[in-house]
C-alpha cells in the first residue's frame, strides 16, 4: 500500500476530508474556531452541542454560522443520545435538526442506540459514526444502521475504554464497518501506525487542546505538553464513572473514588439514575470552571495517554498538516 493511499480511507471518501482525522467533540473545549481550523485544515472538527452553547455562549444555529464563516468545509456534531429525559431527547433532535438545516451531514453519536439518529439524517445524506469500547455496544450500533464505529481505547481521555487499539481492532474488525482509533494518538507517527493496523482513520482529543485555537487555559496546554503517560489519571469523582484527567493537587486532595453514598446510589437501579444526573449537574459546572483555570493546582482537566507524544502549543492546522507529512513520507 502506498503512503499517499492510507489517506484515501472510508472515512475520508464518505466525509470528502483530505486526511482521515477527527477532532473530537470535547466538553469545554470544541470552541467554534478550534473546530473550524480543523476542517479548514483538510481534517474534520465536530462540534458538541452543550459545550457551544453553555460554555462558548453561542445559540446553537448562530455557533453553526460563526463556523461557517471560519470554513465551507464539512464539519461534524456530536449527539449524546443517553435517554436521560424527555426533555433532553427534545433538545438533541432540534440541535440535529438545526445541523442538517445548516448543511452538517457528519455526526457521531454516543451513550445509547443510534437508530432514530441514523434514521434521521440518512434521508439527507447524513453519514453516522458511534463511540463504542466493547464489542457488545459495537454490535448494538451496527445493528442500529451506523456507518462506522469509533473504537475508544483505553488510552484515550474522558470516559476511556478498557483495551488496547490492537484488541479493539481485532474485536471489531469482522463487523463490516470501518474504524477510528480513539486514544493514544498524539504524535504522527501513532497516526501512521494506527492506518497501518487497518483503521480508517483517529478521532484526537488531548492533541487539538493544546493549540492556539482552543480556548482552554494557557495552564491547562502546559500541563498537556509537561506530562507523561503516569501522569493521567482515572478518576470517578466527575461523572460517577473512571475519568481520564491529568493529575494535579486537586485530585490529589479529592481522591479518585465516588464517595460511600455516591458508590451505593450508583448500584442501586433506580437511583443510578438520580446519582448521574447529580453527577452531570455538577461536572457541567465544574469543567467550565476548569477551562480557564490558571493555577498550577488546576481543577479537573481531562486528557488521555496520549500527552506522552505531545511536547508543544502549536496551530491546529499544523497539527493536521505533520499529520499528513508524517503519512505521506511513511
Amino acid at each position: 500500500m502506498s503512503p499517499s493511499s492510507l489517506l484515501q480511507t472510508p472515512l475520508a471518501t464518505a466525509l470528502g476530508i483530505e486526511v482521515p482525522l477527527i477532532c473530537g467533540a470535547m466538553y469545554p473545549c470544541s470552541n467554534p474556531e478550534l473546530v473550524a481550523a480543523v476542517s479548514e485544515a483538510g481534517a474534520i472538527g465536530v462540534l458538541q452541542p452543550i459545550s457551544l452553547t453553555y460554555v462558548h455562549g453561542h445559540e446553537y444555529r448562530a455557533g453553526i454560522r460563526r463556523i461557517r464563516e471560519l470554513t465551507s468545509r464539512p464539519i461534524g456534531m456530536n449527539a449524546l443520545i443517553e435517554q436521560s429525559s424527555k426533555i433532553y431527547r427534545e433538545r438533541m433532535e432540534q440541535w440535529i435538526d438545526i445541523s442538517l438545516e445548516e448543511g452538517v451531514r457528519f455526526f457521531v453519536t454516543s451513550l445509547g442506540n443510534p437508530r432514530w439518529v441514523v434514521d434521521r439524517v440518512m434521508p439527507m445524506g447524513g453519514v453516522v459514526y458511534h463511540d463504542v469500547t466493547e464489542l457488545k455496544w459495537a454490535q448494538k450500533g451496527v445493528d442500529g444502521g451506523v456507518h462506522g464505529l469509533i473504537a475508544v481505547n483505553r488510552r484515550a481521555g474522558g470516559h476511556a475504554g478498557g483495551k488496547g487499539a490492537a484488541q479493539l481492532l481485532e474485536e471489531l474488525g469482522g463487523l463490516g464497518v470501518p474504524l477510528v482509533c480513539a486514544g493514544g494518538i498524539g504524535a504522527p507517527s501513532e497516526f501512521v501506525e494506527a492506518l497501518r493496523m487497518g483503521y480508517a482513520g483517529a478521532q484526537l482529543g488531548t492533541r487539538f487542546i493544546a493549540t492556539t485555537e482552543c480556548t482552554a487555559s494557557e495552564g491547562y496546554k502546559q500541563a498537556i505538553v509537561s506530562s507523561g503517560e503516569d501522569d493521567i489519571v482515572l478518576t470517578e469523582r466527575l461523572t460517577g464513572v473512571p475519568v481520564a484527567v491529568i493529575r494535579n493537587e486537586y485530585i490529589d486532595r479529592l481522591g479518585t473514588r465516588a464517595g460511600p453514598v455516591a458508590r451505593w446510589m450508583l448500584r442501586g437501579r433506580r437511583t443510578k439514575h438520580w446519582m448521574r444526573t447529580i453527577y452531570a449537574l455538577q461536572s457541567l459546572r465544574r469543567l467550565k470552571k476548569s477551562l480557564h483555570d490558571e493555577s498550577a493546582k488546576g481543577d479537573y482537566w481531562q486528557a488521555g495517554r496520549s500527552v506522552s507524544g505531545i511536547h508543544s502549543v502549536i496551530p491546529a492546522g499544523q497539527v493536521v498538516q505533520e499529520f499528513r507529512e508524517a503519512v505521506l513520507q511513511a
